[in-house]
């Protein structure tokens, strides 16, 4: 499946050099946002290598390719400027039929019991699902939000061009992608829940850190508060994938689109609300306010998780012991 999301992922990445028209962007980017299943299908191929105890530094590791949004935003617009547009979609092409081909022959999957796997059977897990989601959608989908709007916001606050205030988000990408694999790290080794609680006490405190700085920012602080905040998402969603082939052995796949569908949803309201908010008050200050008040019913949440989640489980170990 992953050879196959590859290859289907090239044509619309060569057909974005050619599309000049609004709604054609739109289509192409409809079809380039199936790459987005490459989640659903990774975690669980990932996971199935690895005992439950290391599950989560391995699954970190994966999410680490966040960091081809940075690289991208330092290659494209060099692409773009030198040999045009179409240059982009073609050489973007011959990358993702590279990794389809090195998939294809060296990847195997793991030699580990299936099951068919029911979407309707994770759709119906209830509150063990939910949760899940709701989790990555604060924190996956914080990063995707604050990734899309730091561009604009740094260009409003400082009069920054837009390949400066480019360059300074991508810090914020890689400090995301960095702490991934160190937040799944430290799930195995003291649990997610844990882990999430102290994510979502330094998501709390930047969010009310740039809140305040809104109305008169200073760059020094900001940085130090974006680069922080990068981090706690990023520990975040490594702890978050964690959970979920430990809740969902059997059905991580499904589990994993769910869950990776709502951190989508969670990148696409914020740059919405805030721009409608900015537009009619004058201000950013409302929106950091808004990731205030859900991260603080996120960490609501999870300290009742930690209070209430069984000891094995607190240790991401499911119930019937660890996989050999």
């Amino acid at each position: 499946m992953f050879t196959v999301l590859l290859v289907f992922s090239a044509v619309p990445a060569v057909l974005f050099g050619y599309a000049h028209s609004y709604w054609a962007l739109i289509g192409v980017g409809f079809l380039l946002g199936v790459a987005g299943a490459s989640f659903a299908v990774g975690v669980p191929f990932v996971a199935n290598w690895y005992s439950t105890e290391r599950q989560g530094f391995s699954v970190g590791i994966y999410g680490m390719g966040n960091v081809g949004t940075a690289v991208a935003f330092f290659a494209a617009p060099a692409i773009v400027n030198h040999w045009g547009r179409s240059a982009l979609g073609w050489i973007t092409a011959a990358v993702l039929l590279g990794a389809a081909v090195l998939t294809a022959t060296t990847a195997h999957d793991a030699a580990v019991q299936r099951s068919r796997t029911a979407y309707k059977r994770v759709l119906r897990s209830g509150w063990r699902l939910y949760r899940l989601a709701f989790f990555y959608f604060i924190t996956f989908g914080g990063f995707v939000a604050l990734f899309l709007l730091l561009p604009t916001v740094l260009q409003d606050w400082f009069d920054f061009s837009k390949g400066e205030a480019s360059a300074r988000a991508a810090g914020f990408v890689i400090a995301a992608t960095l702490a991934r694999p160190a937040g799944g790290l430290l799930a195995d080794r003291f649990g997610a829940y844990p882990v999430l609680v102290l994510v979502f006490s330094g998501v709390a405190v930047c969010a009310a850190v740039l809140a305040s700085l809104a109305p008169n920012p200073r760059i020094v602080p900001i940085t130090i508060a974006c680069l922080a905040l990068g981090s706690c998402l990023g520990a975040g969603s490594g702890a978050v994938f964690k959970l979920v082939p430990h809740e969902f052995p059997q059905d991580a796949g499904a589990a994993a689109g769910i869950v990776g569908a709502a951190g989508g949803l969670g990148g696409f309201f914020p740059p919405v609300f805030v721009g409608l908010v900015k537009d009619a008050e004058g201000t950013y200050t409302y929106g950091f306010v808004g990731l205030l008040v859900f991260t603080i019913v996120s960490l609501a949440v999870a300290v009742w998780l930690l209070r209430t989640a069984p000891e094995l489980e607190l240790r991401g170990v499911p119930h019937g012991g660890a996989r050999a």
